[in-house]
């Protein structure tokens, strides 16, 4: 992985402006009960162990959302915090982090959880503020349901850029919801834990790697 290319070429996608919609939502019937309006923040921060050896939480993540919003108060990012905008979040795992750190500074072993976090600041605001973005796919709630029925889809993310959804039904086994981002060289994320903060505007999905806006040699 090319990490100043990475970093150079986010930054750049960083500098346009990122405006957040929210789809106006369809009148609920009267049979259906209302989505509350708990944030996907919220989720993350309900979580205080801080960085440990749990690889399939969010301490990375918290921290990277945490790191931004630090330095930049009025990043798109800050839409994780408002429960009331409907959105579809994808999630990766401190593992999916740990991964990403291992492959870009090419080390033998996987790196701690702050490591790891390190590494992933270490590129730079505004590239985090970029990954971040491209995970949230704003307007829309798409639960496990409608992605098992959604392949070949292709999702718009907050950062403009798109993914999208690969349905896959290995033999004997349930079927499996991949995501193809724009790194052709690497292997893509896999949701493994479905409808976090179901009954809430705001939806995620953990995926076990990282999203990648940006195809790398």
């Amino acid at each position: 992985m090319n990490v100043a290319r990475l970093t150079t070429r986010l930054t750049v996608a960083a500098m346009a402006t990122v405006m957040v919609t929210t789809a106006a939502a369809a009148p609920a019937q009267a049979t259906t009960k209302p989505l509350a309006q708990r944030s996907l923040a919220a989720v993350l921060l309900k979580d205080k162990s801080g960085f440990d050896h749990n690889g399939r939480d969010f301490d990375i993540l918290k921290s990277a959302v945490l790191a931004v919003l630090d330095a930049k108060p009025n990043s798109p990012v800050k839409v994780l915090t408002q429960g009331q905008t409907r959105l579809t979040a994808f999630l990766p795992t401190d593992a999916a982090f740990q991964q990403l750190a291992k492959e870009a500074t090419k080390a033998r072993k996987t790196p701690s959880e702050k490591k790891a976090f390190s590494v992933v600041a270490g590129l730079g605001i505004n590239t985090v503020e970029s990954v971040l973005l491209y995970h949230v796919v704003p307007g829309v709630r798409v639960t496990k349901s409608r992605a098992l029925k959604a392949d070949n889809v292709k999702l718009k993310t907050a950062l403009g850029a798109t993914i999208k959804v690969d349905v896959r039904h290995p033999r004997h086994q349930p079927a499996q919801v991949w995501l193809k981002d724009k790194d052709t060289n690497d292997r893509n994320p896999r949701a493994i834990v479905f409808n976090i903060n179901a009954g809430n505007r705001q939806l995620a999905h953990a995926i076990d790697r990282v999203l990648r806006p940006v195809n790398l040699p």
